[in-house]
C-alpha cells in the first residue's frame, strides 16, 4: 500500500472514530421522546425544617412550580450526596434519607414515596461516557437536600426522581463540563435541580446581630456575576474576596449552583427569586433557568 493511499485510509478511519461518539449519543437520545426543552433549577434549600413549614420561602418553591411543564423525571443534584467518583441513583424506589439530627418527630416522619427510573439512569451513564464513568447506585436515596425541596414542587411525589452525586474531590470546573453533557436530557422532558445554598456557613461564629453583613455582601457579588453570565469567577471563587470564603467555606452546597449554570444555553435567561438570607449564615437564593 503506497503513502498516499494509507493516509487516506487512516484520514477516513480517524473521521469515522471522531463521528462514532455522536452517532452514539444520537441513537442514546433516540430512546427518550422528545419535549419542549425543560427549564433548570437552583433551590437554596435552607434548614431542614423548610421542608415541613410553610414561609415565604417554600411559598417561592410553590410558585416556580406552577411555572414548569410537568417532567417525565426529575434529576437532582444534593449538596448532601458527596462522593469519590460521580454516581446516579438507579434503584426503582428510592428510600427517603433523613440526614440529620435534634429535630422535631414530624420532621423525621416525612416520607417523600417518588419511583426512580432505572432505564434513565442506566442512558444517563451512557450519555457521559467514556469521558466520565458514572455509576449506577442502588443504595443511597432522597436526602433532604432532594425531598426538602421537592415535597413543595412536587407534594404527590407522582414524578420519578433519580440523585446525581457530587465528586467531592473534583474542582468546580469539572462540575461545570459534566452539565454541559446533561444539556440534551433537558429536550428529553427531564428537570434538573441543583439543591445546596449560596451562602451557607453554619460553623460561622458570628451572632445574628453581627454588624458586618458578610452574608449580604457575598450573596450580592454572586448574584451580580451570575446575572451577568459571568461564570468564570464562579469556577474560581476562592478569590472573589473576603465575604465569599466566609460565604463558602466549603463547596458541597456552591457546586449545585455550577451544575445549574452549566446547564444553561444560549439565549436563556435567568431568574431569581427567594433572594434573601435566612439566617445571617443561610442564603435562600434560587434561580431558574429557561
Amino acid at each position: 500500500m503506497n503513502r498516499k493511499k494509507f493516509l487516506q485510509l487512516a484520514g477516513l478511519s480517524s473521521v469515522s472514530m471522531a463521528m462514532k461518539p455522536i452517532t452514539d449519543l444520537e441513537k442514546i437520545m433516540d430512546v427518550l421522546p422528545n419535549t419542549p426543552k425543560m427549564p433548570v433549577l437552583f433551590l437554596g434549600h435552607g434548614t431542614p425544617m423548610n421542608a415541613i413549614e410553610e414561609n415565604k420561602y417554600t411559598l417561592g418553591f410553590k410558585k416556580v412550580a406552577k411555572t414548569l411543564p410537568k417532567p417525565t423525571t426529575i434529576i437532582c443534584v444534593s449538596a448532601h450526596w458527596l462522593t469519590k467518583g460521580t454516581k446516579i441513583t438507579a434503584m426503582e424506589n428510592p428510600k427517603t434519607i433523613h440526614d440529620f439530627g435534634g429535630f422535631p418527630q414530624d420532621l423525621y416522619d416525612v416520607k417523600y414515596p417518588s419511583k426512580g427510573n432505572s432505564s434513565l439512569a442506566k442512558e444517563t451513564q451512557k450519555i457521559l461516557l467514556p469521558n466520565t464513568n458514572l455509576e449506577l447506585d442502588y443504595d443511597w436515596g432522597l436526602d433532604h437536600g432532594a425531598w426538602s425541596v421537592l415535597k413543595h414542587l412536587y407534594p404527590k411525589a407522582d414524578i420519578p426522581v433519580l440523585q446525581l452525586s457530587i465528586d467531592y474531590y473534583k474542582p468546580a470546573l469539572y462540575h461545570f463540563e459534566l452539565a454541559k453533557k446533561l444539556t440534551k436530557l433537558r429536550s428529553k422532558g427531564v428537570l434538573i435541580i441543583g439543591s445546596g445554598n449560596i451562602v451557607h456557613n453554619l460553623k460561622r461564629l458570628d451572632s445574628n446581630t453581627s454588624k458586618h453583613d458578610w452574608g449580604n455582601v457575598a450573596r450580592e457579588k454572586l448574584n451580580n456575576l451570575i446575572l451577568n453570565e459571568d461564570f468564570n469567577p464562579l469556577l474560581d471563587y476562592q478569590k472573589l474576596g473576603k465575604e465569599v470564603q466566609l460565604a463558602i467555606p466549603t463547596p458541597d452546597h456552591y457546586y449545585p449552583l455550577i451544575y445549574a449554570l452549566g446547564l444553561k444555553e444560549k439565549g436563556e435567561n435567568i431568574e431569581l427569586f427567594n433572594d434573601s438570607l435566612q439566617t445571617p449564615k443561610i442564603s435562600m437564593t434560587s434561580l431558574k433557568i429557561s
